[in-house]
């Protein structure tokens, strides 16, 4: 147990160690590339290695600690990492996918003047959420939480020549530590409240404190305490009202889009309540919040990437809405099936990003679907690639995303919110709707413009084994089910079995009719103009962010220019500036005035003395 102590803290020094080699040093590209990729892929390794010395055990824990951080009376903090079932599956997906995002870019981006500082962003990228995942307090978590936002805005805003690029990656910068903030002061309170960081210490003392009963105090407190790391949660993992600074996102290189989407940030919140799930437990009230946001939000995104033109938009507003089914399935109390779901679609939103990539490096940079098409014989290993990434967003049955949807819904229904169920299939059905108009377009539709460049081996390498994973990954961690509660779905009616299944063909079937008769691309009727433009813009949050808080605070910062507190600032700046102007008479270059003061000093100085020794 000792050796596999060590092995486990490898798991998140390799990348942070190969970081500081990139940072530090001058390497040719090959040599840049090998230390990149070689570290998350060590790690991807160590992490199989575990997965088969864990495989039989459903119940584990393996600790290893880093050194002592904070030392006080009353707080001992350790630079401690923790593997059990949940941590090992988010280490082997961070490393697993971020290996291969890694391996992709070597290809993606050779010909970036950057390359170095690229993969340096990346290492220290996975170096963070690795520590976010492995931490055995919540304040090593929020050191890894913290990196990875850190890391997202280098990356987003890493073609910084562009001022559209440096916009987006402060608009997510500024819009999660909104969530962050809230997500500091919960830590504070159950500091106070329970004496302890440490996450499991914390589970136990909860219960002990907090114990579900008459007590409105004790309720309200866990209650509080769980809204703070919501906060959070929704903040970093892009669930309303916090959302509309993924979309945006995706200024920065496509792999880095991959990465955010699948393997790192987005999957933070998800996993900061599922690993908190007990103290929620204590929080009913809270959860079904969970629930709600989830479903609105899974719904929010599915209707946006529905009317999208750009590429990468139409994935990231996926993204939201397949997050909000894993919010949906921690709050009816399912947080295995929304952690098996964060897996399987780890997968397939790696695959159809790096895909995507693939085809903005073929055809000359270009994002809009309604302006590729015919790609389908032109680019058969981005083709079938795609294809299989938009089978499992989809949900089509025996591919990976199938199996975790599939399993979500269930749970829903069996919770006994059919309300929430209802809407989560009409997500479902939006889903395999845009998933089938965007592979249509793009590979079936009428060539508009013929690739220029061909993926690199390294490009098609990751595509064809994240496109294994995307077809047979659907595996259901047996670890997970015993760490966290599953809902009994045996009870299910033919609709609730049947639906789900039939749904997603439906939909497709609609999306194939609508391209057969060139609908999409045509012009939205005027009457729909508005709908259509309220919808693309994802549901005109930005704007109403711009009213509500930006305008009002740029007009009481012009009408506040001039208050009080600049005026006493700019009355020291102005004393300043006059002193040294007087004083600058001093030095004016005139040999004359100098030895003209120096005789007055001296006098004046012989004086002093003389008036001292008289009055002595």
């Amino acid at each position: 147990m000792t050796d596999y102590s060590s092995l486990l803290a490898l798991v998140p020094l390799l990348p942070l160690f190969s970081a500081l080699i990139l940072l530090f040093s001058k390497l040719p590209k090959l040599w840049i590339s090998i230390f990149a990729v070689g570290s998350v892929a060590s790690v991807a390794l160590i992490s199989l290695f575990l997965n088969v010395i864990f495989w039989q055990q459903s119940d584990f824990v393996l600790t290893s600690s880093l050194g002592t951080w904070i030392n006080l009376a009353q707080l001992n903090i350790n630079f401690g990492l923790y593997l059990d079932p949940l941590s090992l599956v988010m280490i082997t997906i961070v490393s697993g996918v971020g290996a291969l995002i890694h391996l992709y870019s070597t290809g993606f981006m050779y010909q970036d003047s950057d390359f170095k500082r690229y993969f340096t962003y990346l290492n220290l990228f996975i170096s963070a959420m690795l520590f976010l995942v492995l931490a055995d307090n919540l304040l090593l978590l929020y050191l890894g939480w913290e990196g990875v936002g850190l890391c997202s805005y280098l990356l987003i805003g890493f073609w910084y020549q562009d001022r559209k690029n440096n916009l987006a990656a402060n608009k997510a910068f500024l819009m999660t530590r909104i969530g962050d903030t809230a997500m500091a002061i919960g830590l504070f309170l159950l500091f106070t409240q329970l004496g302890t960081l440490d996450i499991q210490e914390i589970q136990i003392k909860a219960h002990a404190v907090w114990s579900l009963t008459n007590d409105n105090n004790n309720n309200t407190m866990a209650s509080l305490c769980c809204l703070l790391l919501l906060g959070g949660a929704v903040g970093k993992s892009a669930q309303l009202p916090l959302q509309n600074w993924l979309p945006d996102a995706m200024a920065g290189p496509t792999p880095v889009s991959a990465l955010i989407h699948a393997a790192t940030m987005v999957t933070a919140g998800i996993y900061l309540i599922a690993r908190n799930s007990q103290l929620f437990q204590l929080a009913p009230d809270v959860l079904y919040l969970v629930a709600l946001i989830g479903t609105f939000t899974l719904l929010l995104g599915a209707s946006a990437a529905m009317v999208q033109t750009d590429l990468k938009r139409i994935l990231a507003y996926s993204t939201i809405s397949q997050l909000g089914y894993m919010f949906l399935a921690l709050g009816v109390g399912a947080g295995a099936s929304a952690v098996f779901h964060l897996m399987t679609h780890a997968f397939f939103k790696a695959l159809l990003f790096l895909a995507a990539g693939a085809l903005i490096y073929s055809l000359h940079h270009e994002h809009n679907i309604f302006k590729m098409g015919g790609l389908l014989k032109k680019l058969p290993v981005v083709a079938v690639s795609f294809a299989i990434g938009c089978a499992a967003l989809a949900s089509l049955p025996f591919t990976a995303g199938f199996f975790s949807k599939e399993l979500i819904l269930a749970q829903v229904i069996a919770s006994g919110h059919s309300g929430l169920w209802w809407a989560a299939i009409l997500g479902a059905f939006f889903t395999a709707f845009y998933s089938a108009r965007l592979f249509f377009v793009v590979f079936l539709g009428p060539t508009q413009l013929s690739p220029n460049a061909k993926p690199t081996k390294s490009m098609s390498l990751a595509l064809v084994i994240l496109s294994v994973l995307s077809l047979f990954g659907g595996i259901h961690p047996e670890g997970l089910k015993n760490l966290m509660p599953q809902l009994d779905t045996d009870g299910l009616s033919t609709l609730q079995h049947w639906l789900p299944i039939l749904l997603p063909f439906i939909a497709i079937s609609l999306a194939w009719w609508l391209f057969k008769t060139k609908r999409f691309g045509k012009p939205v009727p005027t009457f729909m103009q508005g709908v259509h433009q309220l919808v693309k813009s994802g549901w005109a949050f930005d704007h109403l962010y711009q009213t509500i808080f930006v305008s009002p605070f740029k007009y009481l910062c012009q009408v506040n220019k001039g208050d009080f507190i600049d005026l006493f600032y700019r009355l020291i700046e102005k004393t300043s500036g006059r002193l040294h102007m007087a004083f600058s008479q001093f030095q004016n270059g005139q040999l004359r005035r100098y030895n003209a003061s120096l005789v007055i000093f001296c006098i004046l100085a012989f004086a002093w003395f003389i008036r001292g020794e008289l009055m002595l």
